[in-house]
């Protein structure tokens, strides 16, 4: 898999829905991707082409011929693709700094024992 740092522009909710078929699954043809996804979101095969297609124009995916077919492949990472997505939404609701996003996580009570015990183990690890 070809790695890049991240996509050269946001992608959508509906094509999140896509590569989170390819990062799961690749290299996958339209056809398979659609049978991941196409019921769930009642979405049909063009639909799911044209969402490629875009991917594809966006360079966080990459094709490979096979035959009359296209095989798909995400030209970045799960992970780093989350990592950029998390700081956007620091950088753009908190003001870059992570504890108010934790502050309102807990007001608002979305994280439960378990979230708290995972924050915690992380930070002790991170001083080491």
């Amino acid at each position: 898999m070809s790695k890049r740092k991240d996509a050269g522009e946001r992608i959508s909710e509906a094509e999140h829905a896509i590569m989170e078929v390819l990062w799961d699954s690749s290299p996958a043809s339209a056809a398979e991707v659609c049978d991941a996804v196409c019921a769930k979101r009642d979405w049909s095969i063009p639909t799911v082409k044209t969402l490629l297609s875009r991917l594809v124009q966006k360079e966080a995916v990459g094709t490979t011929p096979q035959g009359r077919k296209f095989l798909y492949h995400p030209l970045i990472e799960r992970s780093d693709y989350v990592g950029g997505e998390s700081r956007r939404l620091v950088d753009r609701l908190f003001g870059g700094r992570a504890a108010p996003l934790f502050a309102q996580l807990a007001e608002s009570e979305a994280l439960t024992d378990d979230d708290l015990a995972e924050i915690e183990a992380l930070l002790r690890e991170m001083r080491k």
